[in-house]
């Protein structure tokens, strides 16, 4: 026990005093959601996490461990979950070798629940419009999301790293006058890509990393199109209402705040197209950028907007963004990987058996394409799947088990396989009917 508690010091964030040496700079960071009936301080649960893993084999970037056969996890600990920097890169002997050093752990619970919705109205009298939907995070509604949206770049580990420095430089008193720092990241590209489930799954992940440093965090999803007023000359008075009751949920230093504007174009309309349009869309762009400039400098603060169609944003809101990032249709390999965890999910589920001999992306690439192995079949369905988005991907594996597998009984992989195969070429065919009905 002496040599955990060691380790428990060097380790845990909890107790340091250097508050920017306790954001997200380690490489290996264990989640561990507390039971929620649990009155265990989290140090005690750290302790004992820390000495389940070291008797681990084998370590899971995908999937959270939920099975401890330890009495004292089972009562207080819901699940583990292990976070790498880089997780496209990593092989499995890497991995466990990682999480034998030194480990930040991250214990924390879950709120449950859903979001509130936020009310609000232009004057005394007048109509309330649902603004804003509101999560106290983290919370169940996104967790393992983050793990789940798969890209082949390192973008999700580049966003950690924004939210990271932007702390920094408030830690040290840096001069926004000389480095400017506007907190705003855009997400851009075709949709059904995960833009916005990246933005809430970011949202989740800051709250989670960043628990040492904040009580807990919150998500405020604006509804930019209800912030459009029938009466056309209150849309900007909801627009600055929106951001006051914004403002007062940053001015709590114990929360740390994520607002999301999704089709962020809504609200910030290129204002030279807007000359026929009523003057009330150049006021609601006006206002949104006035905001934003009046509330960078709060250091607990993150604006996540994304956009469909970036022609159509006002070139000074594309400016103030910090960050610029197009998010497209996944690769082969980020097929591949969709695929893969969706067929994990199937076997842990029970329900397809013989999905253990899948084999990580980084393998199959130098197998034989003749190779007639399960594998190479998943590889080949990934690159006829090319061209299609990520929302509809996560769909056809279960249209093939709804309409080409006998799902009364345990489905065999051959069989999945071909029925994902059905489901995909029904999918295309489906495409192509509406795209000739369109024209």
């Amino acid at each position: 026990m002496e040599e955990c508690s060691v380790h428990h010091q060097e380790s845990s964030l909890h107790n340091h005093g250097d508050r920017e040496d306790d954001m997200l700079e380690r490489s290996v960071v264990v989640e561990v959601v507390q039971a929620d009936t649990s009155p265990i301080h989290a140090d005690m649960i750290e302790r004992a996490v820390n000495s389940f893993i070291k008797k681990l084999s084998s370590i899971d970037v995908y999937f959270p461990i939920t099975e401890f056969h330890n009495p004292f996890l089972e009562e207080h600990v819901k699940s583990i979950r292990f976070c790498f920097d880089d997780e496209n890169n990593i092989t499995d002997k890497e991995r466990l070798d990682m999480v034998q050093g030194l480990l930040s752990y991250r214990v924390f619970k879950l709120h449950d629940g859903g979001p509130e919705v936020e009310e609000i109205c232009a004057g005394d009298g007048d109509e309330a419009v649902e603004a804003a939907s509101h999560w106290i995070l983290p919370c169940t509604d996104f967790q393992d999301l983050w793990e789940n949206l798969i890209y082949e770049t390192n973008v999700k580990n580049e966003l950690l790293r924004f939210v990271e420095t932007t702390l920094l430089l408030a830690d040290k008193k840096v001069n926004t006058n000389i480095i400017s720092c506007n907190r705003v990241v855009l997400l851009h590209g075709p949709p059904g890509t995960g833009k916005t489930s990246l933005c809430k799954a970011l949202a989740q992940k800051v709250a989670i990393r960043l628990n040492n440093r904040y009580t807990h965090g919150q998500l405020i999803e604006i509804n930019s199109h209800s912030l459009f007023s029938k009466y056309f000359s209150e849309s900007g008075k909801l627009v600055q209402k929106m951001f006051a009751e914004i403002r007062e949920l940053i001015d709590d230093p114990n929360a740390f705040v994520c607002v999301l504007i999704d089709e962020v174009e809504s609200l910030a309309a290129a204002r030279k197209r807007t000359g026929s349009e009523p003057s009330d869309a150049i006021r609601v762009v006006n206002a949104v950028l006035t905001q934003l400039d009046a509330m960078k400098h709060y250091p607990n603060l993150l604006i996540l907007t994304t956009s469909n169609i970036t022609g159509s944003i006002d070139l000074a809101f594309v400016d103030r963004a910090d960050i610029k990032q197009f998010i497209g249709l996944p690769s082969q390999s980020a097929i591949y990987k969709i695929y893969q965890t969706c067929i994990q999910e199937l076997v842990r589920t029970k329900i397809i058996i013989g999905g253990d001999n899948i084999l990580p992306v980084e393998t199959i690439k130098y197998k034989d394409p003749e190779d007639s192995c399960a594998s190479m079949e998943l590889w080949r369905l990934a690159g006829d799947s090319t061209g299609l988005s990520g929302r509809t991907l996560r769909k056809i594996p279960f249209l093939g088990l709804a309409m080409f597998c006998n799902v009364s009984r345990k489905v065999d992989m051959k069989s999945f396989l071909k029925g994902l195969k059905k489901a995909l070429e029904r999918q295309k065919a489906d495409r192509e009917e509406l795209k000739s009905e369109d024209e």
